[in-house]
């Protein structure tokens, strides 16, 4: 069995999977039952001044028979007295001395910083976490992603914390702003041990189209919450992999946003996060699915023969590079397989209707196995990706790979176009039908 244990910033976890911050995380009970089923750590749902929260609190956007695929969340921080979780979670380490529990934070001024800190910090946290990214009620007073939106109230509130603090400090991040980085960079500046990221994305997750109130509906009112779940994923990737990237950060990545199994959270480890996080994926299915994921993740280091976690974290971060250094020569084209395709015709749909028009049907209605027109086929995969047969349209490699040349290098000796009608234009080869070819025939 691979070797699970990470270190993050001095906290010391017997695997990378830790509870996000959130409901799952409210008491000692689930915080005890999720780490008996294996879960290496846990961020207590946030601590601070107890809040009154409202009731009807979920929404969810469910796509097709899939469930949950979006999640959103108006629930605030803990209601419950701070004495109250500190008990417990003394009780927590006593049982679980070896796994990582940490105290998300969110209070208003310097003296409530320092106090609270000091507090989670004799209760035996092993770590803390400043939550600066809740879009929802909290910002409304000052706290939350109004602090995370604002650099430079960031950075004062951090060093406020560490003034006092002795356990690593992570920083949460908020993904409401146009570049993480940027607060990334004020936690670093603050001497913060790490970040976290991405918190919920501010939303509305629906509405009732015959009551006209967005989900969730509050006695006939609605507010915008935090989205969460599988679908936030690739927002949460691409502000990791940015994170990381970035030279004037350097800090320990933890990674959150709609990790459901061992696969989503390799990728966050591929792009630099060194712990993960979750939450949604526990409120659909429960803390039972730690054992997929740690069995997966033992699974996958053997298979590519890594003896610990740390040996791959940020092992796709060299090959994520700037649109302009990709290679313009790369050329792939769609094959479908014949014996595979059920004739069910979408990809020629998605094809002619949506991209490129590269995709013919035979003019023999018996035969419902469309044609690839390379001519026009630019490689785009859209019609792999809409095919509901697994391989059964591929992508196959033209180019030789002897001649790469990117648009940097394009246009480094003025060989792009510039001019509205240029000769240059990538399109000029692709063939595209008349405007009253689109016209249905009578």
């Amino acid at each position: 069995m691979a070797n699970l244990e990470i270190n993050f910033a001095g906290i010391k976890s017997p695997n990378p999977f830790w509870l996000a911050s959130g409901p799952p995380t409210n008491s000692g009970y689930q915080i005890m039952k999720a780490f008996d089923q294996g879960w290496g750590g846990a961020v207590w749902k946030t601590m601070g001044i107890p809040v009154v929260n409202v009731s009807s609190r979920y929404g969810a956007v469910n796509l097709g028979a899939n469930r949950m695929v979006g999640f959103s969340n108006i629930e605030l921080i803990t209601d419950r007295r701070l004495s109250d979780n500190l008990r417990e979670m003394e009780e927590v380490k006593k049982h679980f001395p070896d796994h990582a529990v940490i105290a998300s934070l969110m209070v208003q001024t310097q003296k409530e910083w320092h106090q609270i800190v000091q507090d989670v910090q004799n209760a035996g946290a092993d770590g803390i976490e400043l939550n600066f990214g809740c879009p929802h009620g909290m910002c409304e007073r000052g706290m939350g992603s109004a602090v995370g939106q604002e650099p430079a109230v960031l950075e004062t509130i951090t060093r406020w914390v560490m003034e006092v603090a002795k356990v690593p400090v992570i920083v949460k991040l908020t993904p409401n702003i146009t570049d993480i980085t940027e607060p990334a960079q004020a936690a670093a500046r603050a001497g913060a041990n790490a970040i976290s990221l991405i918190n919920t994305v501010q939303s509305l997750v629906g509405v009732d189209i015959d009551n006209f109130v967005a989900y969730p509906v509050v006695d006939g009112l609605g507010t915008n919450g935090g989205y969460c779940g599988p679908a936030v994923k690739p927002i949460a990737l691409n502000m990791v992999r940015n994170c990381a990237q970035h030279p004037l950060i350097n800090l320990p990545i933890s990674g959150i946003g709609g990790i459901e199994n061992w696969r989503d959270a390799v990728e966050f480890l591929l792009l630099g996060a060194s712990s993960v996080q979750v939450c949604t994926a526990v409120m659909h299915y429960g803390f039972g699915i730690i054992r997929e994921m740690t069995a997966g993740l033992d699974q996958y280091m053997y298979s590519h023969n890594f003896a610990s976690v740390g040996q791959f974290v940020g092992k796709a971060l060299p090959n994520i590079k700037p649109w302009e250094e990709l290679n313009l020569s790369y050329s792939v084209k769609a094959s479908i397989n014949q014996e595979k395709c059920i004739g069910c015709q979408l990809c020629y749909a998605a094809c002619d209707d949506g991209a490129h028009q590269a995709i013919d049907l035979d003019m023999d209605a018996n035969n419902r196995i469309p044609r690839i027109n390379e001519e026009n086929c630019v490689g785009c995969n859209l019609c792999s990706l809409v095919c509901p047969v697994e391989d059964c349209i591929t992508m196959i490699r033209k180019d030789n790979g002897s001649n790469p040349i990117t648009w940097k290098q394009r246009t480094a000796s003025n060989n792009i176009p510039t001019t509205f009608d240029d000769p240059l234009a990538g399109g000029l080869s692709h063939k595209v039908r008349q405007p009253l070819d689109g016209l249905r025939k009578e």
